[in-house]
């Protein structure tokens, strides 16, 4: 019962404590997003029109190209590298077998041999990309609101860079989420198609 009784408790607190965390009241007042150009390889640019793409989908905010008339802007790095998986394996067996026989004072002599060998060996070169992309939400005070770090090497129907900005905005609205359950009074209602596209 005294388990019970403890565990019903630290389960309070822990929820107490997430409740007023500062960070998921100032996810719930962005209204307005501004993605900054991020750092990395010619590939981020790329990855940044996907990330536009994949959160003007998401409807959890409106999207901006002007960073003044933003709430908060996305900032970070990405970067989709080429790579070579390559996998080398080589198998082989071999069998052997000698007979001999030799005689000395009458001159006999004898011999066989058998020998039998198979050797098999591959390799197997495949081009990949892996996909890496680390963002964060900064306000207007400066103050990093969010972050996250999303690795990908693509899905299955859609390559690394398209699945590693869908990952991204998955764990934001996650957490976006999970922040309206817990301040439901602070939560703003999700973007309409109408006023996303201004």
């Amino acid at each position: 019962m005294r388990v019970i009784l403890w565990l019903s408790l630290a389960i309070s607190l822990f929820a107490q404590q997430e409740d007023t965390n500062p960070q998921f009241q100032e996810l719930l007042k962005i209204r307005r997003l501004y993605v900054e150009k991020l750092a990395g390889g010619d590939t981020a640019v790329q990855i940044r029109d996907i990330l536009i793409g994949a959160l003007q989908a998401s409807r959890l905010f409106t999207v901006t190209e002007n960073p003044d008339k933003a709430d908060c802007s996305l900032k970070g790095s990405a970067e989709d590298l080429v790579f070579t998986d390559t996998f080398q394996s080589s198998e082989g067996i071999q069998a052997r077998s000698q007979i001999g026989s030799m005689r000395s004072s009458g001159s006999n002599r004898g011999g066989a041999g058998f020998s039998v060998g198979e050797q098999e060996s591959s390799r197997i070169a495949e081009r990949k990309h892996e996909a890496t992309l680390a963002v964060r939400l900064v306000n207007k005070d400066g103050d990093v609101i969010w972050s996250t770090t999303q690795e990908s090497l693509g899905a299955k129907f859609r390559g690394a860079s398209a699945d590693v900005a869908a990952k991204v905005t998955r764990q934001l609205a996650d957490d976006f989420a999970r922040a309206r359950k817990l301040n439901p009074a602070s939560a703003p209602a999700p973007v309409s198609a109408a006023t996303s596209r201004h």
